[in-house]
């Protein structure tokens, strides 16, 4: 019935709608008052921080690498340099199926299925719109067949790059070393901000023992971006720091004699140079080219050169472990000298073996007749081993272990590569500790004679005897004889030398016996001594691979070529004034008489050949 609903009543209704108004205009006051709030903190409150991400959503930071430095030998030949190489690269973005375009491009070059993953593992850790690499160091065959079918690969392009290069390949690779890819593991222990955009990284030798110096510093590029993250405008750079180079004592050419000397052994070759240090040569082989690992070796490669019999990866000259053989005994008569266990005039009797007394087992000479009755300068000279057996045990372990110790025999030369070994001077204490066996006296008279558990590097080996021809005066070996980047130029820090106190008689006796090793009639180098207006003071060395029964004879002929004697040899020259040291260890080379030292006498005559001549000029 009309009148009995309120909405009839228009009282009411105002009233109602009157209330609806003021619900609705506290509502929008409020809201208002929040936007107005908000806005205020924007633009004041927070200004800044939002503007800062505003800006970083449209401005990206990219990484500018820099040119890695190159390396130069003694004479400023280049060891290692960067040159221009062409790769191939795709950008997903714009390939709309790759998996064919893989599949015909791997057709087309040929390309291993190895690159094929790789490529795709470093695909799948970048954006769509970046490139990445499928080849590196393309050929001029595979760029002649891309060039033909480019127009039907889309988003395939040839870009060209900066690619670390050894140009003299296997001569110097393991001092040079080399540089590849940086692994997962790698980019964990490195700089993130110095190492982003980087892709290769120093692996070995100088290359690994230098990689903060050679890498640079790298810069930096403001670049403006759409919100798709693609490039569009460069707003500001910072120019990355290339790398230093480094300029080496070694001389390449030198290298190459000894390398070359060497041809049909495996083995060492090292020469310091006796006033600084500096090392001249430091040759092992055989050797490897780096430059397959800097673009990604093949994985057959790769096992061919890490399951050889021959170990092409392993670096003799700074790891190899050698026993010295006669090699060692300059060092053990100078310690008989100034221990005073012996005198230098005082003959000892060779009958061809020496036997500890009360037992039965003999400890043979290399001449089986013997030597007769020779002193300290004859035992040098025709290499005595039972003068040595016996100056071996008037000295004991305890003391030739101290005395070896002094020329650096047991322990790492500190020079600057990485994964040097230190060798053995064995000890009482040693062998308790290793073998759980007291010392015995047979093993002191055969380490005498550099056998038993004596081991020393060529290295090693090198550095004792330009020790000793500095008169005691310590030689520390060294590479890298100066830096020299945009700031200037500097040489590395150096350890301070030691003296080992010796007396000059002494010395001059050992010398004495050297240099008949090489000058004389009765010497074991004899043969390299002809025709040259200086004298080189030397002394072989053979060292047995396995051991032979007692009364069993050595037969060279008769045994596996690996099995037959390493053959050794060390020498300085010129006596008069030493200027260079060398060791040479030739596997299996059986004499180091006739086989090692012809090698280093080719690398003393060369060196003193050029050093002559440069004082002339």
């Amino acid at each position: 019935m009309p009148g009995t609903y309120p909405f009839n009543d228009n009282a009411v209704g105002n009233r109602l709608f009157l209330q609806r108004i003021v619900a609705a205009f506290f509502v929008i006051t409020l809201l208002s008052a929040a936007l107005i709030v908000r806005l205020i903190y924007l633009q004041v409150v927070g200004h800044e921080h939002y503007a800062s991400l505003a800006k970083e959503n449209s401005v990206k930071i990219m990484p500018l690498v820099p040119t890695r430095g190159i390396i130069y030998d003694r004479n400023g030949k280049v060891l290692a340099d960067n040159t221009p190489s062409y790769s191939l690269d795709l950008i997903p973005e714009q390939i709309s199926d790759m998996d064919d375009t893989l599949q015909r491009l791997q057709k087309l070059l040929d390309i291993p299925p190895d690159k094929i993953d790789l490529f795709e593992k470093q695909r799948k850790r970048q954006k769509r719109f970046t490139s990445s690499s499928l080849l590196l160091n393309m050929s001029d065959d595979e760029l002649a067949k891309f060039a033909v079918v480019r127009p039907y690969f889309p988003g395939v392009d040839i870009r060209t790059h900066l690619v670390r290069h050894y140009p003299y390949g296997d001569l110097a690779a393991h001092v040079i070393g080399y540089v590849g890819r940086i692994n997962e593991a790698e980019m964990k222990d490195l700089p993130l901000a110095e190492y982003r955009g980087s892709t290769h990284i120093g692996k070995l030798g100088i290359e690994s023992s230098y990689e903060q110096i050679l890498h640079g510093k790298t810069g930096y590029a403001e670049i403006e971006t759409n919100v798709q993250a693609r490039s569009l405008n460069t707003l500001s750079e910072n120019n990355p720091e290339p790398g230093a180079n480094l300029h080496l004592t070694l001389d390449i050419d030198l290298q190459k004699t000894a390398f070359d000397a060497l041809e049909g052994y495996n083995g060492a070759v090292v020469a310091i140079d006796i006033k600084t240090g500096g090392v001249l040569v430091f040759a092992s082989r055989p050797g490897f080219d780096p430059n397959p690992f800097v673009v990604g070796i093949s994985n057959d490669a790769y096992k061919a050169l890490s399951q050889s019999d021959d170990q092409p990866l392993y670096n003799r000259a700074l790891r190899g472990l050698y026993p010295p053989g006669s090699t060692i005994k300059p060092f053990i008569a100078l310690a008989g000298l100034e221990y005073e266990a012996i005198s230098a005039p005082q003959k000892l009797f060779c009958p061809g073996s020496y036997q500890i007394p009360g037992t039965t087992h003999k400890y043979r000479d290399w001449r089986k007749g013997g030597h007769g009755s020779v002193n300290m300068n004859q035992a040098i000279t025709q290499s005595c081993d039972v003068y040595f057996y016996r100056l071996a045990g008037l000295l004991g372990i305890d003391r030739m272990h101290a005395f070896l110790q002094q020329f650096g025999f047991g322990e790492k030369t500190g020079i600057d590569l990485s994964g040097e070994k230190s060798g053995l001077v064995p000890s009482r204490q040693w062998k308790q500790e290793h073998k759980n066996r007291d010392w015995a006296l047979g093993e002191t008279l055969i380490t005498g004679i550099g056998q038993g558990f004596l081991q020393v590097t060529p290295l090693q080996l090198a550095r004792a005897t330009a020790t000793l021809a500095n008169r005691g005066n310590t030689v520390m070996p060294f590479l890298v004889d100066k830096i020299v980047s945009p700031n200037g130029t500097q040489a590395p820090p150096r350890p301070a030398r030691q003296t080992i106190p010796l007396h000059s008689a002494n010395i001059d006796s050992v010398i004495e016996g050297m240099v008949n090793v090489v000058h004389s009639d009765r010497g074991t180098a004899k043969s390299i001594g002809w025709g040259i207006p200086y004298q080189i003071a030397g002394k072989t060395g053979t060292a047995q691979v396995f051991n032979i029964k007692q009364n069993a004879k050595y037969n060279e002929n008769a045994i596996d070529f690996k099995l037959r004697d390493h053959a050794l040899f060390i020498a300085f020259a010129p006596v008069d004034d030493p200027q260079i040291a060398v060791a040479v260890v030739a596997e299996n080379g059986g004499h180091g008489g006739s086989i090692a030292a012809p090698m280093a006498a080719k690398v003393i005559k060369q060196y003193l050949h050029h050093l002559k001549a440069a004082h002339e000029n």
